[in-house]
Formats: C-alpha cells, structure tokens, sequence
C-alpha cells in the first residue's frame, strides 16, 4: 500500500500517516496538496492523508476546493496535536539565531513567541520537516526552523525553545482520502461530510441547518468556500456527526429539497482525540519550556 501525503521525512504529516496507518505502508512525499490528490486520482497511490484545518490557524481552504473538484471520498480522519519547536544546529544559541524557516502554518501557529525577537527574519517555506533537513545539510548556524520533536530527532537538531506554539491545545485535523471508484464503504460510520450550495436567496442556509437540527445531526463544520465563475456565492461543507447511520439517512433524504447541489463526500468514523506519541513527551516539553522561560 502506498499513502501520499504532502511533506518530507519529520513532517508532522508523516507523524499522522504512521499513526494512522502504522509502519507497514509506503509513503510518498509530495511537495504540494494537488500533487498528493493526482498521486491518488492517477492511481499512484491507494490513499492519501492531507491536512484539513488546524485548531488555531483555522482551515486550508484550498484543499476544500480539492475536495470539491476531483473524485475522491473521504474514508477516515485523525486528530493530531501539534507541538511547535525551534530547532537550531547543535551548540546554537538563541543570541545566535537570525532568520526562523518553517512553513506558512507553522510561522502563524507560533506568533506570539516570535514576536518576542522582531528582529528575527521569517522565511516561508513548503514544510517544517524539510526545513530541518535543509538546516541540518547546509549547516547554517545564524538559522532556526520551527518543526516537530520527530524533526529534530531525525536530522539531529537541538531544541532550543521548546513548545512554543500559542496554544498548547493545538491540534490539526488530517482526513484520508481514496478514489471514490474503488473506496470501499467504511463499517460503522458516525460522521459524514457534505458538500452543498443552495439558491442566493434569503433564508436558504438556515434551512438547511434547521433539518440538520431537526434530524438531531451534530454541525461539527461549516466552511463556505467562493464558487468559481459566480462572484459573492458560495458553496459550504458541513460536518455532521450522528449516532445512527439512519439519521444520515433520513437528512440526505431531505436535503435535495431545499439544495441544488448535495453531494456526500464521505461517511466515517469519527476521529479519536487520543493525543498518541507526542502526548507521551508533553510533560517533559512543559518542564524544558519552563525552564527556558526561567532562563530568559
């Protein structure tokens, strides 16, 4: 089996995929989201996990419009706590550091310790684990990436600054993807995601959330997302989490009536928020952290 994900070794992507998959699947690292989907719509790969939303930097809109574009069907999703460290080479100081790497996301999910060094420059990059490994080969001491424990193990970095994201309850919600001709349909399922758009008319979202309401569906999400060619509309993808498979039911049954597009995108068991490997070393991140805060 082969999964695409998009990031390099030490990503947290990686982290995900092994989480989610364990240690047997082949994974293909991809530079970009769109080259993870055509590495599954084109048949090289069986699967693809990609990041969706994160919990403090909001949604990745533009894989929503992947989603919405290419025949794929979600089959299962994962919720994966997100540790921010900066990672130097070692021996580097924080009075050494003059430039932080790291991915867009990164960079945002990390703002307030940043702006403790407005002299730092910050260079955006296509992701965290290959910005640790690009430090580690060019040997750069005046640079810091912001990445993962799993980065700064595997290309032998020094955590200098340790969990420096805003919120310690950061967490990134990755979903799982198979070609929509071939996914097999998931046991089970407690959770769907839809894609709809109804007519620019006054009232016509509220009711399509008064049935979900009324079947007694969970909203977990809404994101409207621009239509293309039809400036100020939207399309919207909902999240809706059920006890029964027979409330879906009942709901898509309904749902044609006041939509004039309704697709099921996915139906699936719900992520555990179980934290996993990097909730093991939390404790001991709380303690490095505090004791760099004792140190500055």
């Amino acid at each position: 089996m082969k999964v695409a994900i998009q990031g390099f070794q030490g990503s947290f992507h990686e982290v995900a995929a092994r989480q989610y998959f364990g240690a047997s699947p082949a994974l293909g690292f991809c530079a970009t989201f769109g080259e993870v989907v055509a590495q599954v719509t084109g048949g090289r790969a069986d699967a693809a996990l990609m990041a969706m939303e994160n919990s403090l930097a909001g949604s990745i809109l533009p894989n929503y419009l992947l989603l919405e574009r290419h025949a794929l069907t979600i089959t299962g999703e994962i919720y994966l706590p997100i540790h921010q460290h900066l990672l130097v080479l070692p021996g580097t100081t924080l009075a050494d550091i003059r430039a932080v790497h790291s991915h867009p996301m990164a960079l945002r999910q990390c703002g307030d310790y940043l702006s403790q060094y407005p002299s730092w420059q910050l260079v955006e990059t296509e992701d965290t684990g290959l910005s640790a490994q690009q430090l580690a080969e060019r040997q750069t001491p005046s640079v810091a990436v912001i990445a993962g424990a799993q980065a700064a193990e595997a290309f032998g970095l020094q955590i200098v600054a340790p969990a420096i994201n805003d919120d310690p309850s950061n967490y990134t919600r990755f979903l799982i993807l198979e070609r929509a001709a071939e996914a097999q349909p998931v046991a089970s399922p407690d959770k769907a995601s839809l894609y709809f758009y109804t007519s620019h008319a006054p009232g016509m979202l509220a009711r399509v959330l008064t049935l979900v309401a009324s079947h007694g569906l969970n909203l977990s999400k809404l994101q409207s997302c621009p239509r293309p060619s039809q400036p100020w509309h939207y399309g919207f993808h909902a999240d809706v989490e059920f006890a029964a498979p027979a409330q879906l039911a009942a709901l898509l049954a309904e749902l044609p009536a006041v939509t004039e597009e309704l697709r099921v995108l996915g139906a699936y068991q719900r992520g555990s928020m179980e934290f996993g490997q990097e909730a093991t070393a939390q404790t001991g991140l709380k303690e490095r952290r505090a004791q760099h805060d004792d140190r500055i």
